[in-house]
């Protein structure tokens, strides 16, 4: 998948921007604030329209403008442009000149894969993270599975509201709760199917990262509901009334990531941490494109300034072998000498203040 053309009216600290943007790996440098980060942004909001920042769209609005604007050309099997506005007066998104009515019809399209210091929290962090990132590789690669999480939310939304209740309507929670089984079942199924590939190909790239394979990482689902959810619902309604809240469901799945068969949250150290979050979202990079034939955008944010010598040594190389094998990547650094030393046909651009210079020429 190859991003095209970007372009940006009042997002962020861009009043203006029309980019031709180069294939293979952009190096995105400059000192801090002036827009590196803004552009993997807008990027990936063509992916998800959303934040990966997790950034309000008022927050995105340029100072004293009423909205921002984000258009794209993005070359997969078929040409794509998407046009994407959000206001005050409302959002609009198109795509091909042809308006998107619902979300779910457009999700998919442009796919990507993001690296950010947030990112760490995939390790460290609640379940949640894990959840959120399982989340989005199963709606990027099976349609229908964003609209049946998305049910499921408001199910449980729903159980979890009448379980408060002083009194509760029996036929009610009953019919609440036959919708959370059918809905998780099949979220449970998806998740189930993903792991083990996504498993396999992390330990591949662990092993690349951390240079000689002295690293061995396990990722094993762990399923809240362990086999009939149904039965397991049932027998938790009491504790559930008790308690108000739903005790038992996919929405409090996890996944446990283990390195050299020790947790990796409690025992990895930060640069064993950061190797993972790495072969993490390579291997979804390579996973999409297993699925689908071609792969996704890498986006990259600032990932050098956080690793060590010898880690920063082994990435560049597999940032290469990405490359090489199709991808697209933007990274952004504060350091481009070090970059320009190590690295291998790449395309440097200068971000100032707004603006975006080709450093190639």
């Amino acid at each position: 998948m190859l991003l095209q053309e970007l372009k940006l009216r009042s997002f962020r600290n861009y009043r203006r921007l029309d980019w031709s943007v180069g294939s293979g790996v952009n190096a995105l440098v400059g000192i801090n604030g002036q827009g590196k980060s803004n552009l993997l942004e807008a990027i990936y909001m063509l992916v998800t329209m959303k934040s990966y920042r997790g950034s309000r769209h008022q927050d995105m609005v340029l100072k004293n403008q009423k909205g921002y604007f984000i258009g794209g050309i993005v070359q997969s099997e078929i040409e794509a442009r998407v046009k994407y506005y959000w206001g005050n007066d409302g959002r609009k998104l198109s795509l091909n000149e042809e308006p998107v009515a619902s979300l779910k019809d457009y999700l998919g399209v442009v796919k990507g894969v993001i690296f950010s210091s947030e990112d760490i929290q995939l390790v460290r962090g609640s379940g949640r993270f894990r959840r959120r990132f399982l989340d989005l590789i199963c709606t990027q690669i099976e349609v229908g599975y964003l609209e049946n999480l998305q049910a499921y939310a408001r199910a449980l939304k729903h159980r979890n509201s009448l379980l408060k209740r002083s009194t509760i309507d029996s036929a009610l929670l009953e019919s609440f709760s036959y919708q959370l089984v059918k809905l998780g079942n099949n979220i449970i199924q998806t998740r189930r199917a993903v792991v083990p590939r996504l498993n396999s190909l992390t330990r591949n790239s662990i092993s690349q990262i951390t240079s000689g394979g002295e690293e061995s990482l396990q990722i094993t689902y762990k399923p809240s509901v362990k086999e009939d959810f149904e039965g397991e619902l049932n027998r938790a309604q009491k504790r559930d009334i008790q308690y108000g809240t739903t005790s038992v469901g996919p929405h409090r799945d996890d996944l446990s990531l283990t390195i050299n068969n020790l947790q990796a949250d409690t025992f990895a150290s930060e640069g064993q941490q950061r190797s993972i979050v790495i072969a993490l979202k390579l291997s979804q990079v390579e996973l999409l494109k297993q699925m689908f034939g071609y792969p996704p955008i890498l986006l990259i944010d600032d990932v050098f300034g956080e690793l060590d010598k010898v880690r920063k040594a082994a990435f560049i190389p597999l940032l290469e072998s990405v490359n090489h094998g199709g991808s697209q990547v933007f990274l952004t650094s504060t350091d481009a000498d070090s970059l320009k030393e190590k690295s291998n046909n790449w395309k440097f651009w200068e971000v100032k203040s707004g603006s975006v210079s080709d450093l190639n020429r």
